[in-house]
């Protein structure tokens, strides 16, 4: 059953997987084709928009992958400073240039590993499908880090599933293994948080926790949450 929660529009969709043509025309289309297809299905950049409006923090994005938040950013008119860091330093390169293409000149990219730290920010953060790729024991420290990293008005949007042993969980862990066994992840599912746990914790913190279902007509479990400071 659907929650509301609805994609991108086919054009819009379309207009930005044209930053990720390859260069040939007899070159590799896989990004083309694979932008346009999550953004046509997945409700997952609408709703981060939508939790950003209102703040002009400048934004970290953790496990950027592509890069396509950046792009989400700028159609709904957005101006947010964006820096994009994952550890698939081949994602990495192919953000950049297609953020260059599109003519992004405030999202810039690096390769860092979430697990051995994050790097120097102020602002408002974004983690959309990270949480489940990292050992279970470095959760805490990454939701603190981030945490610390919130200035006035800035935000920390988290988009993940969660370890609630439903159907959807179930579904959402199979994708998971199988986009490891494709190679598009270079990691497989570690652990996938507790709901009351992850809201206790970001409460703790002093945080303002909201959590609404960004799954949309799509299978998977997925979870919005939208921490802030009273």
């Amino acid at each position: 059953m659907s929650d509301g929660a609805r994609p991108l529009p086919s054009a819009t969709a379309r207009a930005i997987a044209g930053a990720y043509r390859p260069e040939r025309p007899l070159g590799n289309y896989w990004d083309y084709f694979y932008v346009r297809a999550k953004l046509t299905s997945d409700p997952l950049y609408p709703g981060v928009v939508d939790a950003l409006r209102g703040t002009d923090a400048p934004l970290l994005d953790l496990g950027c992958g592509l890069g396509l938040l950046a792009h989400a950013l700028r159609d709904a008119g957005l101006e947010l400073a964006y820096r994009g860091v994952d550890n698939d330093a081949g994602k990495v390169a192919r953000a950049t240039r297609a953020a260059s293409r599109a003519g992004l000149g405030d999202a810039g990219f690096a390769c860092v590993d979430l697990a051995r730290g994050l790097p120097v920010h102020h602002g408002s953060v974004a983690m959309l499908d990270v949480l489940q790729f990292v050992p279970r024991e470095a959760h805490a420290g990454i939701l603190d880090a981030a945490v610390a990293m919130l200035t006035p008005g800035a935000r920390l949007v988290i988009r993940t599933g969660f370890d609630d042993g439903g159907r959807r969980a179930r579904v959402t862990r199979v994708v998971d293994v199988f986009s490891r066994v494709l190679g598009w992840m270079n990691t497989a599912p570690r652990h996938y948080p507790e709901r009351d746990a992850l809201c206790a914790r970001l409460a703790n913190a002093g945080l303002q926790v909201e959590v609404a279902s960004l799954s949309g007509d799509t299978p998977f479990n997925n979870w919005r949450v939208v921490a802030h400071a009273p």
